[in-house]
């Protein structure tokens, strides 16, 4: 009997027969969302550790906030991975306080280096470290979600992608206020040619009779390579 999941679709594997459930993943989806576990965490422990090192009160909301998000995400993950079922909650979509205004431009400031000993750890690295670990899971789940064959945790890995994006959207906003994350520009006049060079399509490629306006010469030509080649 082939197992059928509550989509209705049936799993059967060509060797063994039936695929329960909680089995119903490829050889890519488990090895690569066992990387996403992993890296989620990596990112907890990362989280928990900096925590203490915190000075700036808005920092301290943003890392718990994104701390107990990510954690839910966590969560969820594994028990469809687990399961191989829909969840027992859905993915919600993350929230971020911050605005969307960035101070574009260079100001000079010390060359960066490792740090000699502990009490150098900032702010500036806290947050550094945490809009890493967020494009991290970003670029992990956008990969582990195409090699995904469990539909449902295909949907909740894609779902996640969009909310890795929107914390390391929000700590690069917090940097950038601070002066830690500085956005340099073109100059107006590359930006102008660069954003006009491109135009929008229209209308359906005319291929249908491209065969028959060619020469027919070429066309021998083209026949007599192609059964030169076989």
């Amino acid at each position: 009997m082939i197992q059928q999941n509550q989509q209705g679709q049936m799993h059967q594997n060509m060797h063994t027969g039936a695929v329960p459930q909680q089995l119903n993943h490829g050889g890519h989806e488990m090895f690569d969302v066992h990387e996403v576990l992993n890296g989620s965490i990596g990112t907890l422990n990362q989280y928990l550790m900096l925590r203490p090192h915190v000075k700036d009160p808005e920092l301290l909301d943003i890392l718990d906030r994104q701390y107990q998000f990510i954690q839910d995400e966590y969560n969820i993950t594994l028990e469809c991975f687990q399961s191989g079922q829909d969840p027992s909650k859905p993915t919600q979509s993350y929230k971020m306080k911050q605005g969307n205004d960035f101070v574009y431009g260079l100001t000079p400031t010390q060359p960066k280096k490792p740090m000699q000993n502990m009490t150098e750890i900032s702010d500036e690295f806290i947050s550094g470290c945490m809009l890493t670990a967020c494009k991290s899971g970003a670029t992990h789940k956008t990969m582990a979600a195409c090699e995904t064959t469990n539909p449902v945790v295909r949907r909740v890995l894609a779902d996640s992608v969009p909310n890795c994006i929107e914390m390391a959207y929000e700590l690069s906003i917090y940097q950038n206020k601070n002066h830690y994350y500085q956005v340099p520009q073109l100059a107006q006049q590359d930006m102008t040619q660069i954003v006009n060079s491109f135009a929008p399509a229209q209308g359906m490629p005319q291929t249908q009779n491209m065969n028959m306006n060619m020469n027919p010469n070429m066309n021998m030509g083209m026949n007599n390579n192609m059964n030169f080649k076989h």
